[in-house]
């Protein structure tokens, strides 16, 4: 079905419909995407204040067959949010619907519009004496609509899960204009169809999350971080499963460092101090949060001296204090960024069964090797199977060196993903940089599903074409 550009003939058809307010000049910050794949663009930018005036600007744009490009906080991975090919789309920010509508502490639920901050979330949680532990490096500019959208994950999946499973409840606007008021706070709701899991992780493309009602947690009494330095990554699963025994749900978050990560740390941001001399091979970072008294660094110690005894630990550091935590937590939050100033040729956000992780690690490091002196950077969130595994030129050289092998080179790494029953997309999701693979990889029938699905609610295709199903 042909769609139309947002001109300037639609524009006044807005501008008949809104306050003169909502629609502002197209910025550049809305036209980019964090690794500079693609240039978007954008015929009319909407900044709506209520999820009213999000449904007219659906409704105007569905009359006219107009394209409609979902915006948050523009952190995407995979190019969800811009749209450099066809008719210049009505770009709609959430920015200014930044409230939270209402936090209940003895339900442990907060409901927030879809243009608030992640951190103000969190924030807000913190104010009530309760935890959102949705926990990103992008945090602060991150929105939490587009958390939802792309059903993103972070260092806390391991205890609390993905963006999926904080959510409660939806309020939405789909695609022919209607507004869905799902908000519920019920924990139990078994009347039907699930549409809010449909929406959560569908990228803008089956309507736009204008508000949710999310979970919130007790806060964990104590907190305690360590760095460990580990054999190979069959001891840091076997450490993994040592922490989990001596402490149950108390392990927040263990992530998996290559040696690699702090040389390009030590090589992009040498002010960073770190704390292991010399720098290991393989290490991980653990968070335990408990409560009931019991003391985190405590068990910190008595799982390191565990895991020396069982031979799983070299050697490692357990933070002290408050300001050695963060600075532990710094290096791990780093790593993206001195990925980015380095210059990946090609980069993977996969996850694997947890058993299947090491045998991965070690069939790829063989893999790439064998088309060139590349160098991995291999690190993630190895306690729910999810790795970034992230290839660059040898030192002295630039990515641009090898641009024609990077193609070759993703698809070696995805085919043996898909070879050891991974997923070639764990946190970023689809957007446009992975419909080939989706397409590849994914099951015919479920497919067939998601198309049938998109027709259903969508039958002018005008939500975000082009991302997730091409």
């Amino acid at each position: 079905m042909t769609l139309h550009p947002a001109d300037e003939s639609f524009a006044n058809h807005l501008r008949s419909l809104l306050p003169a307010e909502v629609l502002r000049p197209v910025e550049p910050r809305y036209l980019s995407e964090p690794r500079g794949r693609w240039t978007g663009q954008a015929g009319v930018l909407a900044l709506p204040r209520s999820t009213e005036e999000v449904a007219r600007l659906i409704r105007a744009a569905g009359t006219k067959r107009v394209p409609v490009l979902p915006y948050g906080g523009g952190t995407g991975l995979v190019g969800g949010q811009v749209m450099p090919e066809g008719p210049a789309p009505l770009l709609i920010s959430l920015e200014r619907m930044n409230r939270i509508r209402g936090i209940y502490p003895q339900e442990n639920v907060v409901v927030a519009e879809a243009g608030c901050i992640l951190a103000d979330v969190q924030s807000a949680a913190g104010d009530a004496g309760r935890l959102f532990p949705l926990s990103l490096a992008s945090e602060g500019s991150c929105r939490i609509g587009g958390n939802l959208a792309t059903n993103a994950g972070g260092v806390g999946v391991l205890r609390y899960g993905n963006a999926r499973d904080l959510c409660l409840g939806l309020e939405a606007v789909l695609p022919n204009g209607e507004i869905w008021s799902g908000l519920t706070r019920l924990r139990k709701d078994n009347t039907g169809y699930d549409l809010r899991n449909l929406l959560i992780g569908s990228e803008g493309t089956l309507g736009i999350i204008t508000a949710a009602a999310l979970k919130l947690f007790p806060q964990p009494g104590s907190q305690g971080t360590a760095l460990l330095t580990v054999r190979d990554p069959q001891a840091a699963l076997d450490l993994l499963a040592l922490a989990r025994g001596q402490v149950g749900e108390g392990v927040s978050a263990f992530e998996l460092i290559h040696r690699q990560s702090f040389d390009f740390l030590a090589e992009t941001l040498p002010h960073l101090r770190q704390p292991l001399d010399p720098v290991p091979e393989w290490s991980v970072l653990v968070e335990l949060g408990l409560s009931g008294g019991l003391d985190a660094v405590t068990a910190l110690e008595a799982l390191f001296e565990a895991a020396v005894e069982a031979e799983l630990v070299i050697d490692g550091v357990v933070a002290q204090s408050e300001a050695q935590r963060g600075a532990l937590w710094s290096l791990r939050e780093h790593i993206p960024e001195a990925n980015r100033r380095i210059g990946s040729i090609s980069s993977h956000d996969v996850s694997l069964p947890l058993s299947e992780l090491p045998a991965f690690i070690q069939r790829g490091q063989e893999a790439v090797s064998a088309m060139g002196p590349f160098r991995i950077n291999c690190f993630g969130h190895l306690g729910d199977g999810n790795l970034h595994y992230n290839l660059f030129p040898p030192k002295g050289r630039d990515r641009s060196d090898y641009a024609v092998q990077a193609t070759e080179l993703k698809r070696l790494v995805h085919d043996l993903v898909h070879d050891f029953g991974g997923s070639v997309s764990a946190e970023h999701g689809i957007g446009r940089f992975k419909t080939g693979d989706l397409q590849r990889y994914g099951d015919p029938a479920k497919l067939a599903a998601m198309r049938a699905i998109k027709t259903a609610l969508d039958p002018a295709g005008i939500m975000n074409p082009g991302a997730v199903l091409a």
